[in-house]
């Protein structure tokens, strides 16, 4: 059965090249992946290349939840894109193309069945938008 994809997308004011570093290593992963204030990401690491993994912490700063997000990469295509796939089988494809001054970075991924895609749609987007607010305040 075909999953259902979910997309969003930002505009970052940017090259390239700065948010390829800021999104994919992990001193500057733990300064946005997470969706809201009261979340932080401790801990990532990240294997760049076909068949290398990837991992982040993500936790509420108040300890009452937490969990780890694992995938390992499929494609890489240095400044250009990547995808991988979680442990459940879902795939994430990472895009980035430079217009003008500016990077447009896309997330395509596979929904799961737990939540809404509203609210799927919602996290990421939010996540997303914290690594904007981190990349252009940098």
């Amino acid at each position: 059965m075909e999953k259902t994809k979910i997309l969003v997308h930002a505009t970052i004011s940017a090259q390239k090249n700065k948010v390829w570093d800021y999104y994919t290593h992990p001193e500057h992963i733990t300064k946005w992946n997470f969706a809201t204030d009261d979340w932080q990401c401790p801990h990532a690491s990240n294997e760049m290349h076909v068949g290398g993994k990837y991992s982040a912490r993500m936790e509420a700063k108040d300890g009452s939840f937490g969990f780890d997000f694992e995938a390992i990469y499929d494609e890489v295509v240095p400044g250009e894109r990547f995808s991988y796939t979680m442990p459940d089988g879902r795939h994430v494809k990472v895009t980035f193309n430079q217009v003008g001054d500016k990077t447009e970075v896309k997330v395509s991924f596979d929904a799961e069945s737990e939540n809404s895609l509203k609210m799927q749609r919602g996290g990421w987007q939010a996540i997303l938008d914290n690594f904007k607010k981190y990349t252009e305040s940098n």
